[in-house]
């Protein structure tokens, strides 16, 4: 090949590299820009159903409280039975609204937030959590803390849901200028070519988030081994420092291995 033809074809490579690059890096960009905007939606919608929805249903209580006060042996069955069911809404919603904009994770940093979900998932299935976080988080910034927390909860979401595990472990650690999470159950496992439209579709999910910030995540499972999902995500130089806890919630910030004594019902509650 002529001389002049190899150094076209060189810089013609050269620009097809270039060019996959920048669009990679636009890709990245977008992503980024579509998650920010997905948190603030959550933020705008759990503002909603605070404001509107949830006042409404504290209003809806204290009539139906007042009609069980007037001693009608008749009526009176019926609206305690609907006080009760009313209490549940109003536990969903509030549950609802911390998923969408959680306080705990704005307010006191990513450690607590990540103990206040494993106690929140052990509450309500009877599994054993166990924590290995550091005592504290420096130079975090906003963005992978966001990140990570909705991550953990995809996990947490899923294994509530499919795993039928007896126990669960969440781990964070910094390493070479990332942060890592680790989730893993003893429970049921799956197939990774094989496993649920729901569960798929979930791991996909948190794949993409990971990506957008330059991330990876690693699953590891199979039938009758439990589930392990590794997440590393980029720390970026302009990281912030993570606000301290208060002395208020000194207990909360915990050691190096955090294993939770919360009391547990049955693990035969588990969620379906």
């Amino acid at each position: 090949m002529p001389r002049a033809a190899r150094l076209s074809n060189k810089k013609s490579v050269g620009g097809r590299k270039a060019r996959t690059a920048h669009e990679a890096k636009d890709s990245s960009r977008l992503s980024r820009r579509l998650l920010e905007a997905q948190e603030e939606e959550r933020k705008r919608i759990s503002r909603e159903l605070h404001d509107g929805t949830g006042q409404s249903l504290m209003v809806l209580r204290f009539h139906l409280g007042m009609l069980a006060d007037k001693q009608n042996a008749e009526l009176t069955p019926k609206v305690t039975e609907a006080l009760s069911v009313l209490d549940r809404i109003i536990e969903d919603v509030r549950r609802i609204i911390g998923r969408l904009s959680p306080r705990v994770l704005e307010e006191l940093g990513l450690l607590a937030a990540i103990r206040k979900e494993a106690r929140e998932l052990s509450k309500r299935t009877g599994m054993e959590p166990h924590l290995e976080l550091p005592g504290e988080l420096v130079a975090v910034d906003r963005e992978t803390e966001v990140a990570v927390y909705r991550l953990l909860q995809e996990a947490l979401h899923n294994i509530a849901k499919h795993s039928h595990a007896a126990k669960f472990t969440v781990r964070l650690k910094r390493k070479a200028g990332s942060l890592c999470l680790q989730v893993e159950d003893d429970g049921v496992g799956f197939s990774l070519k094989a496993g649920s439209q729901s569960q798929n579709f979930g791991l996909t999910g948190m794949r993409e988030r990971s990506a957008a910030l330059g991330g990876k995540i690693r699953v590891r499972s199979s039938k009758g081994s439990g589930t392990t999902i590794s997440a590393s995500l980029p720390l970026r130089k302009d990281s912030t420092v993570q606000k301290p806890l208060s002395p208020a919630n000194a207990s909360m910030s915990g050691s190096d291995v955090v294993p939770i004594p919360f009391s547990k019902r049955s693990v035969a509650a588990k969620a379906g």
